[in-house]
């Protein structure tokens, strides 16, 4: 199975969503980010807003953000609703099939058993567990500088000489 472009990258929007906290995140600077269009994650935004994955916050400081804490959603939430069809052969689709076969065939039994345990497994990874995964993810899609992203030693404590007695 292949996932579609709009599901890989409806994963991304939500790890930067992610990555930048409660603070709105701005379509033009997700797509800069990962070197896509604007108009291409409009789109996506849309089944994901739909699906209260994210929420939008409209006006001129609009943006958005996760509707639910990262660690809510997994990756078989986001495949669940960017993706078409799951057809992995003619016979899941509907409609008329050729196949003399269709209701006795032991690969269709066998398809279905396979896209159940992808299913399985994609429940079992969620979008914190993602960004977790990649310790300077922040850096690398631009929100955080190096410096915010290094932990700062702790200052040098000085310590004054007694006076003598």
């Amino acid at each position: 199975m292949r996932l579609t472009k709009q599901t890989n990258y409806a994963v991304r929007m939500l790890m930067y969503c992610a990555v930048n906290g409660e603070t709105l995140s701005r379509v033009p600077e997700i797509a800069k980010a990962y070197g896509v269009s604007e108009l291409f994650l409009f789109k996506i935004l849309q089944p994901l807003t739909k699906a209260k994955l994210v929420e939008t916050v409209r006006g001129r400081n609009g943006g958005v953000r996760l509707a639910r804490p990262a660690a809510d959603i997994t990756l078989f939430d986001v495949v669940r609703v960017t993706e078409d069809s799951f057809a992995m052969a003619e016979c899941f689709e509907a409609g008329e099939i050729d196949c003399p076969l269709v209701d006795s065939c032991g690969l269709n039994a066998a398809l279905r058993k396979a896209l159940n345990a992808f299913f399985e497994v994609l429940q079992q990874y969620t979008i914190d567990d993602l960004v977790k995964a990649r310790p300077h993810i922040g850096l690398l899609l631009g929100l955080e500088t190096e410096l915010a992203a290094k932990p700062l030693a702790p200052a040098p404590v000085q310590v004054s000489p007694l006076p003598a007695a």
